[in-house]
């Protein structure tokens, strides 16, 4: 009887076809709808001219409904003149959903990125779980165009995963998920039934791992890796053992968000589909309004009293141990930054007292991140890069957003991955 229950279900996914329904949904109240507004008029806000294009962000916008339509216009025409020679996978990938979801046509952005995905390959049997991230956005975005086409691509793509063994990572597992879900749920018509059982394996072993890092308070992983892992888990087919509690999930990060942790456009972009009952699955259906903007009700909470300008004490090590790297140093430096600085002020502080804690950063969709420090460069061959933690923990913001407190360590180590 349980397995026909199951057939009966996996039926009904396949007849859904383009369905995007929630398995298990919630929604923001009412009375905090306006701290929802305020984070996504945050996000618009950082679209400019000048700015990094940002897919994730355009996509985020389109599925919420946009209140910025300069911006939003603005966003969608550099991603059209986007040069794909530039864009990783996962970029072009991200590239051609945003311009589906602004009701644009990608062009040749989606031939291309099928010759990429046909000839793509693990750089090894046991590569890391991240370097699958772009690959499952290729995946999910290519069968949002043509699934029958994208068929054999993600079938090998799947087997590559039930081969690999490296740690599982959760963006990762949750962008699977999206992917597979996709490829699950439009499988056509007479297709051979081991691209379902295929799909569906992948499907139950990546959730079950999501679920496994699910915490007391809803979260899951960390409160950045939260939003596309509730989109997984609110989509697909194969529901974990350990059952989500959806609305727990979403009053946590409706505190985190009262609590000013969402700042960064990335992070909201990540966090806005879920908070708005959306999902990647939704970008080939969402209908382009007309014209006119909506203005958002915003929270009426006071201003911020501005913080003392007293000073704080920052504890600042740049190590290197690596055996092959030329230069080896463990140096540490006191600096003093006014209290509520980000950490980027206090490694100019240190730079600015003693040039071996020079360094250079690179732009991302996440922001700045530390390139090199002391001339020691990240190295996406060595796998190489530049890790913060404070005191022994990994800080899970970027140098541009996360503030230190008084007499915190913080350490950047030259780490392999």
């Amino acid at each position: 009887m349980a397995w026909f229950s199951l057939y009966l279900l996996s039926l009904l996914w396949a007849m859904t076809g383009t369905s995007t329904h929630t398995r298990s949904s919630c929604s923001v109240p009412p009375a905090q709808k306006p701290l929802v507004n305020g984070i996504q008029v945050l996000m618009e806000s950082s679209v400019t001219h000048s700015a990094f294009p940002n897919p994730s962000v355009l996509i985020a916008m389109n599925l919420a409904g946009a209140y910025n339509l300069e911006a939003q216009k603005l966003l969608t025409y550099k991603l059209m003149a986007s040069d794909t020679a530039d864009l990783t996978i996962g970029q072009l990938a991200l590239t051609i959903m945003a311009l589906t979801s602004s009701c644009r046509d990608p062009g040749n952005k989606v031939s291309i990125l099928q010759g990429q995905m046909e000839d793509w390959a693990p750089s090894s049997p046991n590569a890391e779980a991240s370097s699958f991230y772009g690959p499952s956005v290729a995946i999910l975005a290519l069968c949002q165009k043509n699934p029958e086409m994208t068929l054999p691509i993600a079938a090998r793509f799947a087997k590559t995963l039930l081969a690999n063994s490296s740690p599982f990572n959760i963006d990762t597992g949750a962008m699977v998920t999206l992917a597979l879900t996709c490829m699950y749920n439009k499988i056509p018509v007479g297709s051979e039934e081991g691209y379902r059982t295929l799909f569906g394996q992948v499907l139950k072993d990546t959730v079950e791992n999501i679920s496994r890092r699910i915490k007391d308070n809803g979260i899951i992983g960390d409160i950045y890796s939260t939003g596309l892992a509730m989109q997984a888990l609110s989509v697909t087919p194969e529901q974990p053992l350990k059952e989500w509690n959806c609305k727990e999930t979403m009053d946590t990060i409706l505190s985190e968000i009262q609590q000013g942790k969402f700042h960064n456009p990335m992070a909201i972009a990540q966090i806005l589909p879920s908070l708005e009952g959306k999902t990647y699955l939704d970008v080939p259906h969402v209908s382009c309004s007309p014209d006119h903007e909506v203005q958002p009700t915003l929270p009426n909470s006071p201003s911020p009293v501005p913080p003392s300008a007293s000073n704080i004490t920052v504890i600042y090590t740049i190590n290197n141990q690596l055996r092959g790297v030329e230069l080896l140093f463990n140096v540490t430096i006191n600096v003093s930054v006014k209290s509520g600085s980000v950490l980027l002020v206090v490694l100019e502080e240190a730079q600015r007292k003693n040039p071996i804690f020079k360094f250079e950063t690179t732009m991302t969709s996440w922001g700045l991140v530390i390139s090199s420090i002391n001339d020691i460069a990240e190295n996406v061959n060595h796998k190489t890069y530049w890790q913060f933690l404070s005191g022994t923990t990994p800080l899970n913001e970027g140098v541009a957003d996360y503030i230190p407190f008084n007499h915190e360590h913080i350490t950047a180590n030259f780490t392999q991955y």
